[in-house]
């Protein structure tokens, strides 16, 4: 393991059936930078998102994952969040009859002898809604925001469990100019607060404004693309 890096990923193949959907994966991710994997839908970075953060167990791959010098093997998302890794689906995972503050201390509730206190999670919930930029009632339902404030929502959830690799799948989809520009600032200010963040997107501009290192995909196979001078 090189201390240079947070994430090192070493020759990971996995595959679906006779479907080889990564095929000897290597990559390096420094701490407190913007990482990017490009691709068509298809070409294998959802796959690989899912092997970093848990949902597909050690064992169901090969090659090898390290992270902050540990070989990881991880059996579920649980395992990995206890490693301060957050993944945020392109598909939400909110529950919409729940309210904001419901969803970010779901699982980890703030709780003394088995009953949650209610005031401070609220409180929590509002003082991490600050700090991204959303600026809702707590006690606002999940169904009565747009999809901008939801992303924000599960931002608030990860950063609530101090998450040190935020992995975003396709973060931009389904937002309009305003949240895109909203979540785009986030990051940026997560990174100085020295997060360390690995993202997927089609968007040209995600990358030049965001990322430090970028990596295509195609058919199960990375490389990572030069920056050019008008980039990062």
């Amino acid at each position: 393991m090189t201390e240079n890096y947070l994430l090192e990923v070493k020759n990971v193949s996995k595959s679906f059936g006779v479907v080889k959907a990564l095929n000897r994966i290597d990559f390096n991710v420094r701490p407190n930078e913007i990482h990017a994997l490009c691709g068509e839908n298809g070409a294998g970075k959802s796959t690989l998102m899912n092997i970093l953060s848990g949902v597909y167990p050690y064992g169901s791959y090969g090659g090898e994952v390290y992270y902050d010098g540990e070989l990881c093997k991880f059996r579920n998302v649980r395992e990995s969040e206890k490693k301060n890794i957050a993944i945020i689906h392109q598909h939400l995972a909110l529950f919409p009859a729940l309210s904001i503050a419901e969803n970010i201390f779901l699982g980890n509730e703030n709780a003394k002898n088995s009953v949650i206190d209610w005031k401070l999670t609220i409180r929590r919930a509002a003082e991490l809604m600050e700090r991204v930029g959303l600026h809702e009632n707590p006690e606002t339902k999940i169904r009565d925001l747009g999809v901008g404030k939801q992303q924000l929502v599960e931002i608030c959830k990860a950063i609530s469990k101090n998450v040190r690799l935020l992995i975003l799948d396709e973060p931009f989809n389904g937002l309009d100019k305003n949240g895109v520009a909203e979540i785009r600032s986030l990051l940026l200010e997560l990174k100085k607060e020295g997060k360390t963040i690995l993202l997927a997107s089609h968007n040209e501009d995600d990358i030049r404004i965001l990322c430090d290192r970028v990596y295509e995909m195609d058919g199960g196979i990375l490389r990572e693309r030069t920056m050019e001078k008008d980039e990062k």
